[in-house]
């Protein structure tokens, strides 16, 4: 005989019920396994070559901001808390079950010192600034840069287009600043400071390619080597105005060139 239709509706909340509470205690079993506290990250394990950072201090300092458990972890989150860490430039997050986190670290590579003295921050190869300490030691021989907000990218490009000039005179480049207006001012390692104007990079370029080459015919006049340079100003239209250790411009040294040989 058929089934009643009552009968037949009972049987299906029956079935629909067992099936609702069980996924409800499959649901209720796994957010449990989930946010089990074993587990939790017991491990994370940082490689790559570092000489600014530690393992160790890497996770004193990361730990702390970490959220969640090997299932619950955002690690885009997570590499993105190691990435603001200093001298961390690219981090690579990834589990490795049951319970260890794997980070390989890209540190940064310091190019130059950027800004005024006491507010000096570091820039990267690429020109972006990034959180270190300027006043260590071992960076002592970077080069300091300076300039308007926004243009760390162009006066890193400017210093690399003009260092190889001014290697030339045995005199390297330490230091080039851009003010607000845009002159360009280069420091030399002897201390000399040299006035350069407002241009472009080619007219910059070409500007000191043409001081450079004839540098150490006007010091050779004065019987001076270009070592003997303390200051230049290239902004004067056809020509340059120079100054001179022991050579005065009231002096008939300054003011009579010395006879060619």
């Amino acid at each position: 005989m058929p089934v009643p239709f009552d009968v037949r509706l009972m049987n299906m909340l029956a079935t629909a019920l067992f099936v609702g509470c069980g996924a409800m205690v499959l649901a209720a079993g796994a957010r449990w396994a989930i946010h089990h506290p074993a587990l939790s990250i017991a491990r994370i394990v940082v490689q790559g070559e570092m000489e600014h950072n530690s393992a160790v201090s890497l996770q004193a300092n990361v730990m702390p901001a970490l959220k969640g458990n090997f299932f619950t972890m955002d690690l885009d989150e997570t590499r993105k808390i190691f990435e603001q860490a200093p001298w961390v430039r690219q981090a690579q997050v990834r589990r490795e079950f049951p319970h260890t986190l794997s980070v390989t670290i890209t540190e940064q590579d310091a190019a130059a010192v950027w800004g005024a003295e006491g507010e000096s921050r570091l820039l990267n190869s690429d020109g972006q600034m990034f959180e270190g300490d300027s006043a260590d030691p071992d960076l002592h021989s970077l080069p300091h840069l300076s300039g308007r907000a926004g243009r760390s990218m162009e006066v890193l490009g400017m210093f690399r287009a003009l260092a190889p000039i001014y290697a030339k005179l045995d005199n390297p480049l330490v230091a080039l600043d851009e003010s607000n207006s845009g002159s360009w001012k280069a420091t030399l390692q002897s201390g000399a400071v040299i006035e350069m104007g407002q241009g472009t990079e080619t007219e910059v370029r070409q500007r000191v390619s043409k001081f450079a080459e004839s540098l150490p015919e006007v010091t050779g006049m004065y019987k001076r080597s270009v070592a003997s340079l303390t200051s230049a100003d290239l902004r004067h239209a056809g020509g340059y105005a120079v100054r001179m250790q022991g050579v005065s411009t009231g002096s008939a040294s300054a003011t009579k060139p010395a006879p060619k040989k």
